[in-house]
């Protein structure tokens, strides 16, 4: 089965390593820089899994597509991971009550690092 990957990320050129990684890893990708283009996107390709960064254009961030994502019942077991800049206690903590599989700061986490989890994290499903 094909694992499609949503990419929820507001720097292209970040979004463009991360989708290169992620194909190289076996998955399909799909990339949205918008919590409103990322709910399309997940209406339309049902995604397997979620890396989801906290900032994003426009004026929603990760927490509100997060919330959407698990209020849905559709698709509220998608795992989800958060890669972010900055990881502040409140921002942690809330997206671990929404469920999240990992919180990563990207300086202190390589690509292929949080793409090995990810596989993993699948597996056990």
């Amino acid at each position: 089965m094909t694992q499609i990957a949503l990419i929820v990320e507001d720097d292209l050129s970040l979004a463009e390593a991360i989708n290169k990684k992620l194909q190289l890893n076996g998955f399909r990708t799909v990339a949205a820089r918008s919590v409103d283009d990322a709910l399309q996107l997940m209406a339309a390709k049902r995604p397997t899994v979620i890396w989801l960064d906290h900032y994003l254009l426009g004026d929603k961030d990760g927490i509100d597509f997060a919330h959407a994502v698990r209020s849905n019942d559709d698709w509220k077991t998608v795992p989800m991971y958060v890669v972010s800049n900055t990881a502040s206690t409140d921002k942690v903590t809330t997206y671990n009550e929404l469920g999240i599989r990992g919180y990563y700061v990207k300086a202190d986490h390589r690509l292929d690092e949080i793409i090995a989890d990810i596989k993993a994290g699948i597996r056990r499903e």
